[in-house]
């Protein structure tokens, strides 16, 4: 029997309608994202300065940008910045969650005071962590007051330390949210799995290095992907806590774009800097898609 006119009209309806009400959303993405990103691209190739040129000089400005003293400083810091701050997030954040992985009293508790550090934006972080390593003001000041004289402890003014003082800010924010992934991961493995090796007699060293942390290797990967994206558009938390120096110390790719782009008048070499930093993130984030959709077919 022939659905009436009116269950077809339905159909179409429940068809139509969920595609009606995301289409303004997808129209803002593609427009304000992908448009923008585009036109990044474009301005990357032009001899745009103060304000945007529309004429296309090839590849000048990425020769002009690789030529550039303080865009390969910012690549050494974000290779130093990048490469603790992923090892310590991760080794710290798996640390974290096994320990509350053993049913400790209090976890209610600590698992928030954990998490709480990546509620906040990463200007607030920059800021306290500014007051409490200014030696005027925090930590030195303080062991200072209560008569430990010869304590210092000035990285944040120093050339060659103040890049750890980022590094040390950022992992302070990151690592709850790392064990919160951790912890997912051990809470998902079969407990009967465990039960097994404990049985045959294997160590606790044993159980976590041949079982525990082999079945984690999703959250390894998941946990890579999000720490490297949040390494290479670091921005808000260097301008909060250091502005980039002392002079070029704490330099990063984003805060280089920023600066060529709105304060130096070179948008091309700045925009070109932002489509280098687009390329770093697509090339670790496009091949985690392609293997998760592989996976799932």
């Amino acid at each position: 029997m022939q659905p009436s006119l009116p269950g077809k009209a339905q159909a179409t309806l429940r068809e139509v309608l969920p595609r009606l009400v995301l289409s303004p959303s997808l129209f803002l993405i593609l427009l304000f994202v992908y448009g923008f990103i585009a036109y990044t691209g474009y301005l990357s190739l032009t001899d745009s300065r103060m304000l945007p040129s529309y004429e296309l000089e090839g590849l000048g400005n990425y020769a002009n940008l690789w030529g550039q003293r303080n865009w390969l400083i910012a690549l050494q810091n974000l290779a130093i910045f990048g490469i603790l701050y992923i090892a310590i997030c991760t080794v710290l954040g798996l640390l974290l969650a096994i320990l509350l992985d053993q049913k400790i009293r209090g976890e209610g508790i600590l698992r928030p005071i954990y998490l709480y550090p990546m509620a906040l934006s990463f200007i607030v972080t920059g800021t306290a962590w500014k007051w409490f390593l200014d030696p005027g003001l925090g930590l030195e000041n303080t062991m200072h007051l209560w008569g430990w004289e010869s304590f210092t402890f000035n990285w944040i003014k120093d050339r060659d330390m103040a890049i750890y003082t980022v590094v040390i800010a950022a992992v302070w924010q990151s690592s709850g949210f790392v064990m919160a992934m951790f912890l997912a991961g051990l809470r998902g493995i079969d407990s009967e799995i465990l039960k097994a090796a404990q049985m045959d007699g294997a160590s606790r060293w044993s159980l976590y290095t041949r079982i525990v942390i082999p079945q984690l290797r999703p959250v390894f990967l998941s946990a890579f992907v999000v720490l490297a994206h949040l390494a290479i558009k670091a921005y808000d938390l260097v301008i909060a806590l250091t502005n980039g120096g002392p002079g070029r110390a704490t330099e990063l790719p984003a805060t280089f774009m920023y600066s060529y782009t709105f304060t130096r008048n070179q948008m091309g070499v700045g925009a070109s800097s932002a489509v280098i930093m687009l390329a770093m993130i697509a090339s670790i984030i496009v091949p985690y898609l392609y293997s998760e959709l592989r996976e799932r077919r």
